[in-house]
């Protein structure tokens, strides 16, 4: 197999970290790459820690197992800093994107000794701002991609706004809401 690119997501139950996963999955296969999305949960309740993972290669994926040593982790929640080791096995020539609105300088100390690129996103601010509620995947789904290059960023508004389109066909304003969130996200990742 040729060089996958691997992401780790980091959240918590009920924020939308799997179902981010399984939308990158979605609109990557779209531009004809090799994918897999899947989570890693077991009984767990709406707030505890669960993990979902994403390979992307050019060429068919044989690997399946969970991502130990991942290309790029995204936090959804910054509170995991303290109890999760979210960088465990994290490359150094990849990146972190976290939820936050702490300077990247202020999270360092948070990352065990992690020395590469950190990315924020205040997930909350975007999502408030599109949606009127707090959805932090979507904006973290489009700090992702921005983090990562895997596609153009006018390719992935388009494959957003027709998988949208799709699953939200009776809700209109739902697709305009989350388009506006993935516009304004790929603006504020800093």
């Amino acid at each position: 197999m040729s060089k996958a690119l691997e992401i780790r997501w980091h959240g918590r139950g009920g924020q939308g970290a799997k179902t981010a996963a399984l939308l990158l999955a979605d609109v990557t296969f779209n531009t004809g790459k090799y994918i897999q999305g899947f989570p890693e949960y077991g009984p767990e309740r709406m707030g505890a820690p669960i993990t979902a993972y994403n390979r992307i290669s050019d060429e068919p994926i044989r690997v399946h197992s969970n991502i130990y040593y991942p290309d790029y982790v995204v936090v959804v929640d910054e509170t995991l800093l303290e109890s999760v080791d979210v960088t465990k096995g994290l490359k150094k020539d990849g990146a972190i994107v976290i939820n936050s609105t702490r300077d990247k300088e202020e999270l360092r100390p948070l990352l065990k000794g992690y020395e590469g690129r950190i990315y924020t996103i205040d997930a909350r601010k975007v999502s408030i701002a599109a949606l009127g509620k707090y959805f932090p995947n979507t904006p973290m789904l489009a700090a992702i991609v921005k983090v990562c290059g895997i596609m153009p960023e006018d390719k992935f508004l388009a494959e957003m706004e027709a998988s949208f389109k799709h699953k939200f066909a009776s809700k209109p304003e739902v697709v305009a809401g989350n388009m506006k969130a993935l516009t304004m996200a790929l603006e504020e990742v800093r």
